[in-house]
């Protein structure tokens, strides 16, 4: 169900043709040549008349280049008869899907019926090595070819557009994937997954792997065959341990080559919650997004391996006939104790009515309100609109149904909200991390949790990787806390704010705090009405709780699916402590250079860090980068003592680290366009160096780490001393050496 982005249908038939000379399927990422060749038809194109050639938005192909024909991404255009053109590239002049335009004018002649404009991508005729293409697979990648043949500025699109198919390459990473918590003797299973370097899934040829684990596991055979035409993924069934303990598997390849380490599986004899993963948060085709919802909702079953999956699409391109296909596929992928599905969309208002908000239905059945018509053609419930945020909770009023803000294109302004509906607030995706949403919540004395999700439109929920785009992170999961894996248990655990949100990672966290006496344990906001209540000495994440105690015991375990450099403990926006799991005395040679944050809040928040870096008196023997998804965005080592970098953040945070040849001496010398600055290696120790460098938290720091941290786990409990009279909102924030992160839903406790 593909969106048309014109209106205009005259005479579709005799306005030309536009035919692709490459008719094989496409490498993601791989850099090609290819021609567009566009026929005119009946009437030609008037002098000043004019074609566009549209990509979708979501494309993270490369941009073409028209002025150094030796370079990769460069384009030629020529006309057959002679005619003069003028041509740019916009990302942005057409209608949405549909944005990325090619534009080409015909300035100085006209086209008569049979006139040919030949666009030559990646034209190899004075050394262009080719045009990169998107690096996520599409079965049906279009070029949208649009004329305007009566120079008119109304644009036709043509019936038959020309199409790629883009897909996986070889593969070069393996991830091995099992849930979080399980009770003894309960099964579960083990996904492998094999993935091209942009992170599609990808067959490889027959492929013998051995399996291990630090635990028994019933089931398990110790050596497998990963076939060809599973869609590059296995799943072994039925897997089982006897005996309480936590568990992790490694897969090695025939030569004993770890190829992949699982994240960390707790088992309990008994629990009574179960640690759930979700991507609440997604599009496809049918609005911004890639390949169809049938292939979303598939995807995520099959190749992400969550446990929960929502489709979010933007409300002013969901049409009423799509609306119902939504919920015909939260029906038809429904499967309890399997995955669980919730009907939804995005309310995307303007940001001065209240930006972007994520609206979640218990059951099918319900109606959209969406923030306007702007792309939706039928005009007969218009009645339906709700153009403000204010008014969308007041139509939500009295159904079952969870709003959540988050920041995308556009991001929420949550001066207007509503605390019994809007009970959480999504501070990552793949547009990159945004404390400073939750942080605004808190200074205004909301009582949120916390969730995470990719917004992708990459066509992999669940698994989304940003590309070569503007998306500036790993897309990331919500894990809920549940009974078990059903809707009324799933959506008990959104009411509660019972979840913790990471940056796509699969640690395993569990926050908790002891009362000397017990307290009332709310689950609404008591400060917005009536709550169901009961008492309690020991509560968790997410809960709002009545103490008289002036003195609460935190209570933190987490096992990392990487080493952990540090967890913070917060109290609303202070952090009472930062907490390592390695001690000064087992600081190494391995030094830590990271860049972070936003030029603002907007659409235009990526910065850029391309720089440098010099290092007199030293030598650095090796680098390893951290949160570099876009294979264009790089660190290059150049010499022993130069360093050069490519590199953008979007509120999130990458970099590297470097290990030195001598622990203490020399000097380093960091060139950015933010940030300039000198230091010497043996001031750069335990505790983070910052340099603050404007924007929104943009900043560079520097920390020396152990040569090799052995910590995947951490236990610790402290005594936090409450204030009086306000809410103390108490949580963690974890990072894990490899750049990703977690945080835990609020405690709000108040006295």
């Amino acid at each position: 169900m593909k969106i048309s982005e014109s209106k205009n249908k005259y005479l579709q038939d005799q306005l030309g043709s536009a035919d692709i000379s490459f008719n094989e399927p496409v490498v993601a990422g791989d850099l090609i040549h290819f021609t567009i060749t566009y026929t005119a038809g009946f009437f030609g194109i008037d002098d000043t008349g004019s074609i566009k050639i549209c990509t979708r938005f979501a494309t993270d192909m490369a941009k073409p280049q028209f002025t150094e024909p030796d370079q990769p991404n460069y384009v030629s255009i020529q006309a057959s008869n002679g005619a003069t053109l003028e041509y740019r590239f916009d990302p942005k002049n057409n209608v949405r899907p549909w944005d990325k335009t090619l534009y080409i004018k015909v300035v100085k002649g006209f086209f008569r019926e049979g006139d040919q404009l030949i666009v030559n991508y990646g034209d190899p005729q004075q050394g262009c090595p080719g045009i990169r293409m998107q690096t996520f697979c599409e079965d049906s990648f279009e070029f949208k070819v649009l004329v305007d043949a009566f120079a008119t500025y109304d644009y036709v699109e043509l019936p038959k557009s020309p199409e790629l198919r883009i897909v996986p390459g070889f593969v070069t990473n393996w991830k091995a994937q099992i849930p979080t918590l399980r009770r003894t003797d309960e099964t579960f299973g083990l996904q492998i997954k094999a993935e091209d370097r942009w992170g599609n899934p990808t067959d490889p040829e027959n492929a013998p792997l051995k399996l291990s684990s630090n635990k028994p596991i019933n089931g398990l055979d110790r050596e497998i065959c990963f076939e060809t035409q599973k869609n590059g993924v296995m799943f072994i069934e039925g897997l089982s341990v006897t005996e309480p303990g936590d568990l992790v598997i490694e897969i090695q390849d025939a030569t004993d080559i770890i190829l992949a380490r699982s994240n960390p599986l707790r088992i309990l004899e008994v629990s009574n919650l179960v640690h759930y993963w979700g991507e609440l948060h997604g599009q496809s085709e049918e609005t911004i997004g890639t390949n169809s919802i049938l292939d979303y909702f598939t995807f995520a079953r099959d190749q992400a391996g969550v446990d929960v999956i929502v489709h979010q699409g933007n409300d002013f391109q969901i049409t009423s006939d799509f609306w119902e296909e939504i919920q015909v596929m939260t029906r038809k992928f429904l499967v309890e104790d399997k995955l669980v599905t919730f009907p939804g969309y995005e309310w995307s208002g303007n940001t001065g009515l209240g930006g972007d908000r994520n609206v979640l239905f218990l059951h099918e059945g319900e109606t959209i309100r969406r923030s306007s018509h702007a792309l939706v053609e039928d005009l007969t419930d218009l009645e339906n609109d709700c153009n403000h945020s204010d008014d969308l909770f007041r139509s939500l009023q009295g159904t079952k149904s969870i709003v959540f803000s988050h920041v995308g294109g556009r991001y929420a302004d949550i001066q207007s909200h509503e605390g019994n509906l809007e009970r959480s607030i999504e501070i990552h995706s793949a547009w990159g991390t945004f404390e400073w949403l939750l942080q605004d919540a808190l200074r205004n004395g909301y009582r949120v949790g916390i969730v995470s999700n990719s917004d992708g439109h990459k066509g992999r929920p669940g698994a989304s990787y940003p590309g070569a785009s503007m998306f500036g992170a790993y897309g990331g999961l919500t894990c809920m806390l549940a009974q078990d894996l059903s809707r009324e248990m799933i959506w008990d655990s959104l009411l509660k704010r019972h979840h913790y949100g990471t940056t796509g990672n699969r640690m395993y966290l569990d926050v908790t705090v002891g009362l000397n006496s017990p307290g009332k344990c709310f689950i609404d906001d008591p400060q917005l009405g009536h709550s169901n209540s009961k008492m309690s000495e020991k509560v968790m994440m997410g809960d709002i709780v009545l103490t008289l105690d002036k003195e609460v015991r935190l209570n933190v375990e987490v096992m990392g699916s990487a080493p952990i450099e540090k967890i913070e403990i917060r109290n609303g926006l202070k952090v009472l402590e930062t907490v390592r799991p390695f001690n000064p005395n087992e600081l190494g040679h391995r030094i830590r250079l990271i860049w972070a944050g936003a030029e603002y809040r907007g659409r235009g928040r990526e910065t850029i860090w391309d720089g440098c870096a010099s290092l007199s008196g030293n030598v650095i023997e090796s680098i390893h980068p951290i949160n570099l998804y876009n294979l264009e965005k790089t660190v290059r080592q150049l010499d022993s003592t130069h360093l050069e970098w490519n590199a953008v953040t979007t509120g999130g945070f990458g970099g590297f680290d470097m290990m030195l040849k001598d622990q203490q001496t020399g000097t380093l010398n960091i060139e950015t366009k933010h940030v300039q600055c000198s230091m010497t290696i043996e001031e750069i120790g335990f505790h983070e160096i910052r340099i603050d460098a404007g924007g929104l938290d943009r900043h560079i720091r520097l920390s020396r780490l152990p040569n090799n941290n052995r910590h995947y786990q951490m236990s610790l409990e402290r005594s936090i001393l409450l204030n009086p009279n306000i809410d103390n909102p108490v949580y963690v924030c974890v990072t894990q050496e490899d750049g990703h992160q977690a945080w835990s839903s609020p405690i709000y406790l108040f006295r």
